[in-house]
């Protein structure tokens, strides 16, 4: 063969299989561009919350960091009602583009699916993207009652049965079920006195109207260290950096030794949405939690943080909405979300 004619043929074979590739990279799925997925227009965070709670405070820092980063709009909307299932039955009903974002927490995401009769969704609906971060409950008793820790309180309840009452903010939120789990574990009775929100219980224990508050580390901890509340133990595996002087559940009885809840907040998106957004979304929390600044407001909050990929995340929320359906049933507990 001629050498130009060597070369023509090399040059098309050169052109046809740089077409070829083309081609197969046209195909592959979009998950190969992984982080380089922008939004094209504003994007909507879902806060199924009312504003400044937790799950408020943790939808602003990350459109913020979302605006900043990726140039385009980023705003929140609380859409609160019905143990969180309103805001999130919004988000299930989006399409899966990246453009509608959901701060989830416990409730609508781990606890909803057990108690409530007449979900409106389903967990399948969501795609996990991560966790942001978890804050421990906490368990305190007023001062008259002289108990100092769980062991003590333990001790009192087999000694003294129904002479103490319980109280949190509402039936079937964490703080409720955290001490329901407690009283499962360690086979004892205490009646549950179930206030309108996490201030009235608050108040109410302050008062002494209820002897053992079950609740969020924050608002009870400043209580605590202001000596109006007896710090009992906080309910994460690690002690609270913000209280390091309080022993876990787990420290505080043999039954407990497996005790883990906590308070914690995370991204979902719906479950259309392919990966190069999901994997664009992840890391964009990952370099959000990596900031001094953020790492300061999350330490205010009594809270850390708790990256993980979309996997360990989901893995995660399934473990939750498993160990909640066990305490919900145990305690025979059904509600009709209203």
């Amino acid at each position: 063969m001629e050498r130009n004619a060597v070369t023509q043929l090399l040059s098309r074979r050169h052109v046809l299989s740089g077409a070829t590739a083309l081609s197969s990279a046209a195909l592959l799925p979009r998950a190969s561009y992984g982080a380089d997925w922008r939004p094209s227009e504003t994007v909507r965070i879902i806060v199924p919350a009312a504003a400044g709670g937790s799950t408020d405070v943790m939808g602003r820092l990350l459109a913020a960091h979302l605006q900043m980063n990726w140039g385009q709009s980023a705003v929140v909307e609380n859409r609160s009602g019905a143990g969180g299932t309103i805001g999130t039955s919004e988000v299930v009903r989006q399409k899966g583009d990246g453009h509608t974002i959901l701060i989830g927490n416990p409730g609508p995401n781990a606890i909803a699916y057990s108690i409530f009769r007449n979900m409106t969704y389903k967990a399948d609906q969501l795609q996990a993207v991560s966790n942001l971060i978890r804050i421990p409950n906490i368990i305190s008793a007023h001062p008259s009652t002289g108990i100092k820790s769980i062991g003590e309180l333990i001790a009192y309840i087999k000694a003294n049965p129904d002479k103490l009452t319980y109280g949190s903010s509402g039936i079937g939120q964490s703080p409720h079920l955290t001490f329901a789990w407690f009283l499962q574990l360690t086979g004892l009775k205490m009646v549950h006195v179930p206030f309108r929100g996490a201030g009235p219980a608050l108040q109410a224990g302050l008062a002494g109207d209820i002897q053992i508050l079950s609740d969020n580390l924050y608002p009870s901890l400043p209580q605590v260290q202001d000596g109006k509340l007896n710090a009992l133990a906080v309910t994460t595996p690690e002690r609270s950096a913000s209280a390091p002087d309080i022993p876990t559940m787990r420290e505080s009885a043999p039954e407990l030794a497996k005790f883990d809840v906590s308070s914690w907040f995370g991204v979902f998106l719906p479950k259309s949405a392919p990966a190069p957004i999901v994997e664009a979304l992840n890391t964009q929390i990952k370099l959000m939690l990596e900031r001094d600044d953020i790492k300061k407001n999350i330490a205010a909050m009594g809270a850390r943080a708790d990256y993980g990929s979309p996997q360990q995340f989901s893995d995660f929320v399934a473990a939750e909405t498993a160990k909640f359906a066990g305490i919900i049933k145990q305690e025979g507990l059904q509600m009709d979300v209203n």
